[in-house]
């Protein structure tokens, strides 16, 4: 899980609530970085975080609406200049339908990078 002070950090990025109770996003959160950090399917999630489907589809809504950007892109920001720089060289053979999840939004948006015509 998240710790308190790092969801402090990250919160103003999630929309808020309308009248309705808000659920604990902390836990949301925290499922999807056990997912993405683990290699896992989304399936395969513990269930102490919450139902595969709720994990994923949270994950694909705030994808679309750049939650993940803005807070990438934030957290990167107050960093400053880095002292040395990691290219990961990692080799990934991808299906060919792959390149069809750049036209839904799932992709991160990187600022100053050339765009795909």
């Amino acid at each position: 899980m998240l710790s308190k002070a790092q969801m402090c950090r990250i919160e103003p990025f999630f929309q808020l609530s309308h009248g309705v109770h808000k659920v604990d996003d902390r836990r949301h959160v925290s499922a999807i970085i056990f997912v993405i950090k683990h290699g896992l399917m989304w399936r395969n999630a513990p269930k102490d975080y919450e139902t595969h489907k709720t994990i994923c589809n949270r994950f694909i809504r705030w994808s679309r609406m750049g939650v993940f950007n803005r807070i990438f892109a934030k957290l990167a920001g107050k960093s400053g200049q880095p002292e040395r720089i990691m290219i990961d060289a990692t080799y990934l053979k991808l299906h060919r339908t792959a390149t069809s999840l750049s036209k839904g939004g799932l992709l991160p948006d990187v600022p100053g990078a050339p765009k795909e015509v």
